[in-house]
């Protein structure tokens, strides 16, 4: 693979992945104080996202900042490299700081997260960084085109079923789960929204299905047993692909449910549904128009379409860690930009909803699963992978949570399309669980 800034990509498989592996903090503070200009560029930092809530030291044990507000954590920058790093980028450079050692945060990391965006969304001006400066150039997001889709989502998505397989629920869902009630386990929300899903695109016996981008298949298996449908579902990742194929046959689904290992963009054919969880996140904008033209051709006249997408209020590009180091390529769509995809193909938007806290509680969920089998990943992989997702799931908890990210489900149509709900009714009543089996049988 490809080499990428300061270390490889995400990959358990590459262990030390770090040029002279982790660097922890030296025990013996250094006897030179920081210059005055590197104390005064940390404070117009911090100035610049609001005056966050936390305690700010250096290598040396100074205090560069402290909050007057009660501080939720505090974060020490433990060499002068780190802290000019911090300066030129600080979202890259706080994420590898971290993972690599160079910074600690004592306290809760997702409250630290949560304060900072919080602070920072009420801040007048943003931080005067290299990457805002030359971001478009030196940090810009990788592309999708079909080659380099797979390697995007190889980086995140084929690095072991085994290691999903620790933290996620049973059926190994990896999207945001829907919770009926506060008191839901995580297997019972991810099977919620599997058929929260299915009501909205008032799924019958008989229909054919095309999914987009179907991780590891539990919502193509859902379809198949409880609805009696048909499906065909695209995924680009090999090891999913594997497992979902492994699951249909154990199942007795394997004639009523297509695995194929190909791109969204080879879908042919004409069914009643289209369906895509989790998938919009890696198209990038540029190819939304295509993406519109496949679903138009793909879609029959009375059909129904869900999209369900990580979202954000307005166009922002993500974040330059998040962008290097787990999703490469990755852009979480406003709703505004998410219309490319139907204006230009004349569909009628008949439902958007926002689960936003929904995937705050099922990232809460992860990441506590992920926190009680972490012995057993420090055994497999190296300390910086382990910090590397600790790091990216807290981070994710504290952005749905503060609003910086929105969860969306739209649910489209053909605009000549008559035969669509009147009313919401049947998102919220239940069907009998054999009822699909019945039908099928008569």
């Amino acid at each position: 693979m490809k080499k990428e800034g300061p270390y490889k990509p995400l990959h358990p498989d590459a262990k030390n992945n770090y040029p002279n592996g982790t660097r922890e903090r030296n025990s013996v503070a250094r006897p030179s104080k920081a210059l005055g200009i590197e104390r005064l560029l940390l404070r117009r930092l911090l100035a610049a996202i609001g005056h966050p809530p936390v305690v700010v030291t250096l290598w040396n044990d100074d205090v560069v900042y402290r909050p007057v507000a009660q501080s939720v954590a505090s974060v020490a920058i433990h060499d002068r490299h780190t802290l000019w790093r911090l300066l030129a980028s600080p979202e890259l450079a706080f994420g590898d700081g971290y993972v690599d050692g160079t910074i600690t945060v004592t306290g809760d990391l997702v409250e630290l997260n949560a304060a900072i965006n919080r602070s920072r969304s009420n801040a007048s001006s943003r931080p005067p960084s290299l990457d805002r400066v030359l971001g478009r150039w030196l940090l810009r997001p990788r592309r999708n085109t079909l080659h380099e889709s797979r390697e995007n989502i190889y980086h995140h998505y084929d690095i072991g079923n085994d290691f999903y397989r620790l933290w996620l629920d049973e059926q190994m869902v990896y999207t945001c789960a829907y919770f009926a009630s506060e008191t839901a386990t995580l297997e019972q929300a991810q099977i919620a929204k599997m058929e929260h899903v299915c009501r909205k695109l008032q799924l019958s016996p008989g229909q054919t299905v095309v999914e987009a981008g179907c991780g590891w298949g539990a919502l193509a298996r859902y379809m198949a047993k409880r609805y009696g449908v048909t499906v065909k579902a695209f995924n680009i990742s090999h090891e999913q692909i594997a497992y979902a194929r492994e699951q249909a046959k154990l199942e007795s689904l394997s004639g009523r449910v297509e695995f194929v290992e190909d791109d969204y963009r080879s879908i042919k054919g004409k069914y009643d549904v289209f369906v895509s969880v989790g998938m919009l996140e890696h198209v990038g904008v540029e190819h939304y128009s295509e993406l519109g033209r496949i679903i138009e051709r793909c879609l029959k006249p009375q059909g129904l379409g869900l999209i369900h997408t990580i979202g954000r209020n307005r166009a922002y590009r993500n974040s330059p860690w998040i962008e290097r180091r787990i999703f490469p390529g990755s852009y979480p769509p406003s709703l505004r930009e998410m219309m490319g995809i139907f204006e230009p193909n004349q569909f009628s938007v008949l439902d958007v909803e926002n689960l936003r806290l929904h995937y705050a509680k099922t990232l809460q969920h992860w990441l506590e699963r992920f926190e009680q089998v972490v012995d057993r990943l420090t055994g497999r992989y190296d300390e910086p992978f382990v910090r590397t997702w600790r790091l990216y799931l807290a981070g994710s908890i504290a952005a749905f949570l503060t609003g910086s990210l929105q969860l969306f489900q739209v649910v489209f149509a053909h605009s000549s399309n008559n035969h669509i709900p009147w009313t919401r009714a049947h998102v919220y009543t239940a069907r009998e669980p054999a009822s699909a089996a019945n039908e099928i049988a008569s």
